[in-house]
């Protein structure tokens, strides 16, 4: 099953757009800070092109803490603007882990600035 399941999700047409090659170098790495308490740092991802679920959630949106590796799941829709993301950020994560002093997004700089302006 797994492997049709890869096979599936590599043939999507927006798969094939956002392949890791085809994708600029995200430049020189940076040193980061070793947290001193859970849930106060955090990495945010998105899993993508995935099959639909009933609900219409196409998108996985990923959160681990760096401190105990600690992941979050949410189901998100592909066509949630970053102020619908940030909502459900704040409804999912912030009123069961507070508010984190640092967040690294695997994502351009105009997502990270769209998101944290929707605050």
């Amino acid at each position: 099953m797994k492997k049709n399941i890869v096979e599936f999700v590599a043939k999507l047409p927006n798969c094939q757009q956002v392949k890791v090659e085809h994708q600029k170098s995200g430049g020189l790495s940076q040193d980061i800070r070793i947290p001193a308490w859970k849930w106060e740092d955090l990495n945010m991802d998105f899993i993508g092109c995935l099959p639909r679920t009933w609900r219409q959630h196409d998108l996985i949106g990923v959160i681990v803490d760096r401190m105990t590796k600690s992941t979050q799941f949410i189901p998100i829709k592909i066509s949630y603007l970053v102020e619908d993301y940030a909502k459900l950020y704040l409804r999912e994560m912030v009123r069961l882990h507070g508010v984190p002093l640092s967040i690294i997004f695997d994502h351009g700089t105009q997502l990270t600035s769209q998101f944290w302006k929707s605050f």
